[in-house]
């Protein structure tokens, strides 16, 4: 096996021009060299502050964002408690009102508690001519048997005892010329639901 004959590259220089000379520059004085040094040192403190002047303005933009953010999530949060607060209550007092619910459904009605409830609803009216007290049927019965008071009392005087289909068990309705007293229980607890819920 041959190797190959190595490429031989001939380059050419060029030539300067024959007008053109060179010339060797002179030393530079000290105090010139020391005068470049200043402004050398003077160009580079400058830049130097200028960079630091830079740095501080963008480091005082970052914290003014950081606070306006740290401000925002503070403020989101806060909210977000508020409304978790607002939230509770208004879950709490379902939770209540149905507990209450529940438990006077619950309660077995006797003379007692008719006597009870009717008691309070007069409370509520003045001394007037005429009261009428409208019961469910079965609290009216309950009554009569029972040997009620306020059964003896409405044979007598003012007060009278009816019946009615639109009262619930346990609650009743006062009568009087100037208007009526809704003794039910639901409304009674629909009133508390107002009261709590306002």
């Amino acid at each position: 096996m041959t190797t190959p004959a190595p490429i031989l590259h001939r380059l050419k220089l060029a030539q300067s021009p024959s007008n053109l000379r060179h010339r060797v520059l002179p030393t530079l004085h000290p105090g010139y060299r020391r005068l470049l040094q200043e402004r050398e040192d003077e160009g580079f403190e400058r830049g130097r502050q200028q960079a630091e002047q830079s740095l501080t303005t963008q480091i005082v933009s970052q914290r003014h964002e950081m606070v306006q953010m740290q401000n925002g999530v503070l403020k989101a949060m806060n909210d977000a408690v508020s409304q978790v607060v607002r939230d509770t209550e208004r879950a709490l007092v379902e939770i209540a009102l149905a507990t209450a619910t529940r438990l006077v459904a619950g309660l077995p009605i006797c003379a007692e508690t008719v006597e009870a409830a009717i008691r309070e609803a007069l409370v509520q009216v003045e001394e007037t001519a005429n009261v009428h007290v409208l019961l469910h049927a079965e609290d009216l019965a309950i009554l009569k048997s029972g040997g009620s008071e306020l059964v003896a009392e409405s044979g007598r005087g003012r007060l009278k005892l009816a019946p009615s289909p639109d009262v619930t068990r346990g609650g009743c309705v006062v009568r009087t010329h100037f208007g009526d007293i809704d003794g039910r229980r639901e409304t009674k607890l629909a009133q508390m639901r107002k009261v709590l819920t306002e």
